[in-house]
Parts: C-alpha cells; structure tokens; sequence
C-alpha cells in the first residue's frame, strides 16, 4: 500500500484513477492490500469488541490496556457515556490503520536506519554506551538491562544521534500541501489556487545550503550546544515531523519510543554490518531498507 500511495504522486491523477478503475495494475494490488488489512483491523476489532462487552478486560489499570481499547471506551461527546457500542467499525478501522501506518512502520525504519549508521560509525557508537553508562541509576546493574524515562532523559548524545539519522533517512521522504486560495510564499513565490505543492524531506535533510559543507555526514554533534544540551532547531530546517498547525502529534512519544529501544539494543548487543550488503532505501511512502539489514549480532560484555 505504501508503495502504491508513492507512484501515485508520481503518476498523473487521471491515470491512477483509470488505472483503479479498470482494476489494473498497481491499483489492484492496492484493492488486495486494502482487503487484507480490512480483514485483519476488522478481526481484532470484533475480538475486542467481545472482550469488553463480556468483562474480560478491565478498562483501567490493567497491564494490558491498549490504545484500540482506548479507541472504543473513549468518552463520547454526547451525554458522556462509554462509546463502546456508539463508534462504527469503520470509524474504528480508521483510526486504528491510522496508528499502524504512522506508529508502526516509521518508527520501524527510522530505527533500522539509526542502527545502521551507529554500527558502521564505530566512534559515535562508543560516545553513545559511554553516556548510557554514565547515567545508569544504581538499581540499574543487572547484566540484561532497559532502561526507564528518567535515565532516558539524561541521554542527550543518544538524542542527537536520533534525530540526525531521522535527517538523513527521514520515516516520510516527502510531503505534499494543496493551496485552498492563492497566495504568496515567504520567498515571494506566487501560487495559485488549487496548486500542489510537493516537497522533499529527504533532499532537504541533504542540502548544503541548509546544513553546511558536511550535510552528508552522520554527526550527532551538530545537534548539541556547547553547553551539552540539545540545540533547538527550527521545524521548518529539521521538518521530519512536520511544522506549525500540522506537527505530528506523536513528536515525544516517537522519539521516546526510539530512545528507550535503541538503548537497550545498543547496550546489550553489538551489531556487525555484513560486507557488500546493498543498502538503499525503497520507493515507497515509507523508506525502508530494500534487501534488509543484514548484521552479525554478538552480545555485549559490560565492564
């Protein structure tokens, strides 16, 4: 689906049409896709739907609360009564595919592509253990370790590091915006009603005249003050979560997500990138790694 959804960017808007149309082409292996995750949504929707008239699941302070309960026993607006049985499957189904494309699948390649880059940097590797050691709470000594939200906090290289592999290899490679009215862009540009705007994540995080003769290098430095803390930096520069009124709300979870499971990976295992591997992204919505990261894992000895 994510492939499909690039080519139509690619194609004119009259010929993917015709294209889904007559059922031909990529088009149809979208309707097969969108079967299939129908089938899968609409099946754990149901289940879960039982559940919860039956009892089965207790809505608060169970371990096992998930965000697809939340969907369903969220507060309606009307009267304040639990929406269980007031929300339609398809609403649902929505709001659930919703959280599998943008919480699943870019997290996901964001981590293979930040993996990659630590494993074939070996120095920024050896700043990352060497924060994550420093910062080890005393209850923190046992040898399988994942670490909790205070201790990810304090590791700020680790951030940096994030947050520059998301420049060079961001989750969404492009986006674009559709003009309601004519208007005038801050450089003076003039675009008329009803225009697309398509623009590119990934050449942007590439483009010297924004990040300097070495945008090309994975340097987490760039991202920390001299005063060891995280430089801001404007969204409209480092726009892989979006800008203004659009800003992905998921920002902090994200990255949070990111930090907690990379710090457990890094600290407790140590990753050998296979020579001659090809490594690029795919043609998709979603960049991932097109044959895979192939790696030797060998576990880590703490000292």
């Amino acid at each position: 689906m994510e492939e499909v959804a690039f080519h139509r960017h690619l194609k004119p808007h009259g010929l993917w049409k015709l294209q889904k149309w007559l059922q031909i082409g990529e088009e149809r292996k979208m309707k097969k896709a969108w079967e299939i995750i129908d089938h899968f949504l609409y099946q754990r929707i149901s289940r879960k739907r039982e559940l919860l008239s039956e009892s089965k699941i207790q809505i608060e302070g169970e371990d096992d609360f998930d965000l697809l309960t939340y969907i369903l026993v969220e507060d309606d607006d009307k009267g304040g009564e639990k929406g269980v049985f007031r929300k339609s499957d398809k609403f649902v189904r929505d709001m659930a595919f919703n959280l599998l494309a943008a919480g699943s699948d870019t997290v996901a390649s964001g981590l293979v592509w930040f993996l990659w880059l630590v494993s074939t940097h070996p120095l920024v590797e050896m700043k990352i253990l060497e924060e994550i050691k420093a910062n080890l709470s005393a209850e923190g000594e046992e040898k399988w370790r994942f670490f909790n939200f205070k201790e990810l906090s304090k590791l700020v290289y680790l951030h940096a590091a994030i947050r520059e592999a998301l420049r060079l290899y961001p989750p969404i490679p492009f986006e674009h915006k559709d003009s309601i009215e004519s208007d005038i862009l801050p450089s003076g540009h003039h675009m008329g009603r009803n225009t697309r705007i398509i623009y590119s994540l990934y050449s942007m995080g590439r483009m010297k005249e924004i990040w300097g003769e070495d945008c090309l290098e994975f340097k987490p430095e760039r991202r920390i003050s001299d005063q060891g803390q995280i430089k801001p930096v404007s969204p409209y520069k480092f726009i892989v979560f979006n800008a203004g009124p659009r800003t992905c709300l998921g920002e902090d979870l994200t990255l949070v997500r990111m930090k907690a499971i990379a710090s457990a990976v890094l600290w407790n295992y140590r990753f050998q990138v296979v020579e001659d591997h090809p490594i690029y992204p795919t043609s998709s919505m979603v960049p991932h790694m097109k044959h895979g990261l192939k790696v030797r894992v060998l576990q880590r000895r703490q000292s």
